[in-house]
Parts: C-alpha cells; sequence; structure tokens
C-alpha cells in the first residue's frame, strides 16, 4: 500500500465512517486490481477508489509516448463497476478518483489533464450511467483539510502511521503556539518570554531575570 492508497484508506475510514477497508483487491475475473474499496455497513454504502498520485506532471497515464489518461481509467472503472455490481450488488455504490494534481494546460487538448477527466466521466456515464467522483486539486486538497482536522480532535494514539504523522504535526504546531522553545545554548529555554534553568537536581525553574546570567 502506497502513501496515496493509506490517505484514501484513511479518509474512508476516519470521515466517510467505512467499517471494512481493503487496498489492492485483486479481482480474478474482471483480471484487474481496485485500488482502495470501503464499505459503510450502517449506511449501505460502498466506496470504489481509483488513486493516481503523480506530482510533477500532474494525472499522467502514458502509452507509446503518447498520453493514455481516457482509456487508462476508463478501462479501470468500467472493471471497478462490473466487480460492484456482481459482487456489492447491495449496496450504494460510489465510484471515486484521487488525484491530487491534475492540470488544465492550455493549448493542445490532448495534453489537457482536466479536459481528459471530462471526457472519462462522459463515457464512463454514457457506458454505464455512473458519475464519477473525481477527488482532485481543490478537492483533494479539502480532503486533507478534514483529515488533519480530525486528527487535531484526538487524544489517543492513532495506528495509521499517516495518521499519526498528521496527529503530531497538529498538536505540536498548537503546542509551540503557546510559547514553548527548544533548549538554548547554555541550558537555558524560554517558556513564555522567561528564560527556564535547570538546577543540579535537573529541576527547571523560571528565571525573573530578562535575561540569562
Amino acid at each position: 500500500m502506497n502513501v496515496g492508497e493509506q490517505l484514501v484508506s484513511s479518509y474512508l475510514r476516519y470521515i466517510r465512517k467505512c467499517d471494512f477497508i481493503q487496498t489492492n483487491l485483486y479481482t480474478v475475473d474482471v483480471q484487474g486490481e481496485i485500488d482502495v474499496v470501503g464499505i459503510n455497513l450502517k449506511e449501505r454504502k460502498v466506496y470504489v477508489c481509483e488513486v493516481a498520485v503523480h506530482l510533477t506532471t500532474g494525472l499522467q497515464y502514458v502509452k507509446d509516448k503518447r498520453p493514455n489518461n481516457v482509456n487508462k481509467l476508463v478501462e479501470k472503472f468500467s472493471r471497478d463497476i462490473a466487480y460492484a455490481r456482481k459482487y456489492l450488488g447491495e449496496y450504494e455504490h460510489h465510484f471515486m478518483l484521487w488525484s491530487p494534481i491534475v492540470k488544465d494546460s492550455q493549448g493542445d487538448p490532448r495534453y489537457n489533464q482536466l479536459g481528459h477527466l471530462t471526457e472519462v466521466k462522459r463515457q464512463i456515464f454514457e457506458a454505464r450511467q455512473v458519475e464519477l467522483e473525481c477527488v482532485v486539486n481543490d478537492a483533494f486538497y479539502s480532503a486533507m483539510r478534514e483529515l488533519r482536522e480530525y486528527a487535531s480532535r484526538q487524544s489517543s494514539e492513532l495506528q495509521c502511521p499517516l495518521m499519526r504523522l498528521l496527529q503530531i504535526e497538529e498538536l505540536l504546531a498548537r503546542h509551540v503556539s503557546k510559547g514553548v522553545r527548544a533548549p538554548t545554548a547554555g541550558g537555558a529555554e524560554v517558556l513564555a518570554g522567561l528564560p527556564v534553568k535547570p538546577d543540579c537536581r535537573g529541576h527547571r525553574h523560571r528565571s525573573l531575570t530578562s535575561s540569562p546570567p
């Protein structure tokens, strides 16, 4: 499981409240692999997700050195839809593409990644009557903010490494905003604007002087 799949798994678990998460689900009968599947038992919903984290290039599948986003994604989601309808028919289906950076290039439409997604959505809807949800660009960023906000509210240790990292970052930011600083040279550290120095027993006391002696 790569970091993109871990992020989507965390979103389904903590934000969409899925009870079961499966990554890299290999589907024998349709000969493919689904990146992330999440099931919310209470709401009877299943989320079927493909994840593409291409940062510097933006969303870019290539075949024979030519852009292949449309064919690749239509093929992927066609398999995903067939699998969900065959094995998960009792659930409400949500099909999602997650990709942080999708570029809107000006000029040749063959290289316009946002245009590619518009075409993917059109083909999927016409062939399968499915509305594909694209969690890209600002929507991807908003999802990450939701995860950060969730992590910041948790006092117990989050087991997912990605969520634990977000939890550390958010709680650390809250901590240092109170004025707590790292030790300075000579063993003093600054707390709320006053130097704090350890005594001979290792206990630390506020100094009422404006600067360390």
